[in-house]
């Protein structure tokens, strides 16, 4: 896809919509996300996706095509096979006799299209659509192992389940190597995790209840009901999970946690799974980690420039701590993995302790807790310490124990990050000390915090223009230069492209940066709103703030700021 994204960077520079250092720019953003340069140039707002195709449509001589309102026909699939629609990113759109219409992303890979030609033995029509809008009806197109729900049920049998504990062993299931032969219960289990995969879900939960047991999944931090399922297939779909898993299928009284891992399509995705005694049974959320998806850039992050600048600081210097905070699943991992990034190098011993280990980095030392066996963070801390790290990633800090070892592991020439569980940067003070550290230890070793949130982001193709008065503008808390220019704010309309108005999360920080007159208030033991009022005149952005911002450029809703954030 290399070359299809500098043909389109012609393109564009040829329209008018880029320069060559934008062009620079778009290009290393998109290689750096693992992302095409179509959805980075419709997310920064150079063209919208529409404008993108009609000029690659013009420059091909092909005719666009809207997929999301395309029925998909079962024989028009059979003239191509799957791994070949996924290898080349095409779509079978239409079938007559021995003429095939279908949708590819890159009209202008010749070779390419001579291969599918080979393969399929018929004559292309080719029309042109976006890769992502391709990958998305691909996965809702091609559903053989995934049969429908009811058809599965239909099958279900109590007597004729067999859980099979050899296939626990495998290194990695192959989703697409289930056989028509494999019991119900296999099926469903591989439907929820294959749908889960394709609607670009975070975490799928199985949940119990007194008649049925109903399966969510979330995306982009908001769960949504996907299926419900017969009580009588509860026991047997938990037993198949904790098999996967490698956990024990007679234990329900307790807590379980497990992993395994699963081929989808050409890549290894990894699942946390946890196994929770509840009234109705047990319920069972799967963790998908798709290192693909995973952004090390640390300047594709899309911080704000302040907190970009203050971030790369903290990351420069030899010693001291950085902290992340934040509930779960704000991105705090994400962004502590992208600073392991930057800052490994040849000459810098780098070693991780997490529980557990997300996702497995070249080069880096990762070390995964095991509490049965007496590994916790601060025994891992300590043996660590002793094989002389440069720079050390703690999971998180959760006692007093493992925070005194990395705090005086910072004020002995260590650079050290971590995650703690607090609402904003400078409260963080407050909670350190609340754990037992002295305020000038905590002074001492602290270089930055910063509280992390993800918000959602508007779909560019069906966002609304909004106007709101400006006495509730202030409320929510724009300032009065914010005023001086018209201000355009946008709301989530829906459209079959998103969910609900939005498509994809992006990253809210606010850092604050342990300056002298700071860290002079800590030992001083001030009150946090004064360090707080500190913060903000030394140029700190809130959470709220920042988000504001993000709604300015049109990037999110203010809906999605209020519910995101808390007042300032």
């Amino acid at each position: 896809m290399a070359q299809f994204a500098k043909k389109l960077r012609a393109l564009l520079e040829k329209a008018g919509k880029i320069d060559g250092p934008t062009g620079d720019a778009l290009l290393a953003e998109a290689q750096g996300n693992r992302q095409s340069l179509t959805e980075v140039c419709v997310r920064k707002g150079v063209a919208t996706e529409s404008e993108l195709l009609a000029l690659i449509s013009r420059a091909a001589n092909v005719p666009p095509i809207d997929l999301s309102k395309l029925t998909v026909n079962k024989e028009v699939l059979e003239s191509v096979p799957e791994d070949v629609a996924r290898e080349y990113c095409i779509f079978p759109v239409d079938r007559i006799g021995n003429l095939i219409t279908v949708a590819v992303a890159n009209p202008f890979d010749v070779l390419k299209l001579d291969d599918i030609r080979i393969i399929t033995g018929c004559q292309l029509r080719i029309v042109v659509s976006t890769a992502e809008e391709i990958e998305k009806i691909r996965g809702k197109g091609y559903q053989r192992e995934t049969e429908s729900v009811d058809g599965i049920l239909g099958s279900f049998d109590d007597a004729d389940v067999e859980l099979k504990e050899s296939d626990a062993d495998d290194e990695a299931t192959d989703l697409s190597a289930i056989s028509d032969e494999d019991s119900p219960v296999v099926k469903l289990v591989n439907k929820m995790i294959l749908d889960a995969c394709n609607t670009g879900a975070s975490d799928i939960h199985i949940e119990p209840f007194e008649k049925k047991v109903i399966v969510r999944y979330r995306k982009d931090g908001c769960l949504f009901e996907a299926m419900t399922l017969p009580k009588r297939m509860q026991n047997n779909i938990t037993s198949r999970i904790k098999i996967m898993s490698k956990l024990d299928i007679a234990e329900k009284r307790k807590p379980q946690d497990g992993k395994f891992q699963m081929k989808i399509g050409h890549k290894a995705v990894d699942f946390r799974v946890s196994i929770l005694p509840v009234v109705w049974g047990e319920k069972t959320v799967f963790r998908i980690l798709d290192s693909t998806n995973l952004a090390l850039d640390i300047k594709s992050l899309g911080f704000e420039p302040k907190a970009m600048e203050d971030y790369l600081w903290a990351c420069a210097q030899p010693y001291g701590m950085i902290l992340v905070t934040g509930p779960t699943g704000s991105g705090k991992s994400t962004t502590l993995y992208s600073a392991v990034k930057h800052i490994a190098a040849p000459d810098i011993n780098l070693v991780t302790v997490e529980d557990p280990v997300e996702y497995q980095l070249e080069g880096i030392n990762q070390v995964p807790v095991n509490p049965k066996a007496g590994l916790t963070f601060s025994g891992a801390l300590r043996s660590i310490l002793r094989q002389d790290p440069d720079v050390v990633l703690l999971g998180e800090i959760r006692d007093h124990e493992t925070l005194e070892i990395a705090v005086k592991a910072a004020l002995t020439g260590h650079q050290v990050l971590s995650t703690l569980h607090t609402n904003d940067a400078p409260s963080t003070i407050t909670r350190m000390v609340d754990m037992g550290m002295d305020p000038f230890m905590v002074a001492s070793s602290t270089l930055l915090i910063a509280a992390q949130r993800l918000g959602r982001k508007l779909c560019t193709n069906c966002k609304r223009r909004v106007e709101l008065p400006k006495d509730a503008l202030l409320r929510l808390g724009f300032l009065e230069q914010d005023f001086e220019q018209p201000l355009e704010l946008y709301e989530p309309a829906g459209c079959p492209r998103c969910n609900g108005g939005y498509k994809g999360r992006f990253a809210l920080l606010e850092t604050m940066r342990m300056s002298e007159v700071i860290k002079r208030m800590v030992v001083e033991r001030a009150h946090i709103a004064d360090i707080k009022k500190q913060a903000l005149a030394e140029g700190m952005l809130t959470l709220r703030r920042t988000g504001l911002l993000n709604a300015m450029r049109g990037k999110t809703s203010l809906q999605e700021v209020e519910a995101t954030t808390m007042a300032d």
